[in-house]
């Protein structure tokens, strides 16, 4: 991980989802390793840190470039390797980097990759703004040809962001394209200014629900490269 541009969050709020994890700066959690940067979550519990619904159950990272490093527009791409599991939610995002001034969804949120391990074959692509937020965004989904799982191997995650558009892509296949247009009346089209980027894996929480005993533990994002390439 270069520090210079990613740090990590650590708490274990719920982070407006009522997730079950306690995020950790612990290498347990996130590490360099074959080359990867290796995103686990445990059943392990966090000690005698403290979960907004009690004693914490599991551990995982939260990675983020918020303070270190933003862009507007252009390619922003991962190749990672998606964890299975009922209740595990592998995430690659970007937030508005003015979240502090005018908040949460009025910042802008696009989601490049997402999947909930209980259907660990169907890739979510959303944005979320003001009036199109939590569980009514705008969004799309996609599977791979073959009928895979995305946790059965290495894929490609991007969105090609222009000042209009936002258009996304898995393994260099585009599969869903969003302008204003797309939003719903009377909204607005807040992506028009720099977002920094997020890798997590949170268990539970309101979309994936809880795990289960058919659930996995340690379950593992596996991330070998982030890149961000300008606009021309």
């Amino acid at each position: 991980m270069d520090a210079s541009k990613w740090h990590h969050d650590v708490g274990g709020d719920g982070y407006g989802n009522q997730e079950l994890e306690y995020y950790t700066d612990e290498n347990k959690n996130a590490e360099q390793r074959g080359g990867n940067l290796v995103i686990t979550a445990t059943r392990e519990g966090a000690g005698s840190h403290s979960c907004w619904y009690g004693a914490c159950q599991f551990t995982s990272a939260r990675l983020l470039t918020s303070g270190k490093f933003s862009a507007a527009y252009g390619r922003v791409e991962a190749r990672m390797k998606n964890p299975a599991g009922k209740g595990v939610w592998p995430a690659f995002w970007m937030l508005g980097d003015n979240i502090n001034d005018v908040h949460w969804p009025n910042c802008g949120e696009i989601d490049i990759m997402e999947a909930i391990g209980s259907d660990p074959a169907t890739l979510h692509g959303s944005l979320h703004g003001p009036g199109y937020s939590g569980g009514s965004p705008v969004t799309g989904t996609t599977k791979l040809a073959n009928g895979a799982n995305l946790s059965d191997d290495f894929h490609t995650y991007a969105v090609e962001w222009a000042p209009n558009s936002v258009k996304f892509y898995l393994d260099s296949k585009m599969y869903e394209s969003r302008t204003p247009a797309d939003i719903p009346q009377g909204t607005g089209w807040v992506y028009n200014h720099p977002f920094f980027m997020i890798l997590n894996v949170a268990i539970g929480g309101s979309w994936p629900g809880s795990p289960d005993s058919s659930t996995t533990f340690p379950a593992q994002l596996l991330v070998d490269y982030v890149r961000v390439y300008k606009a021309n």
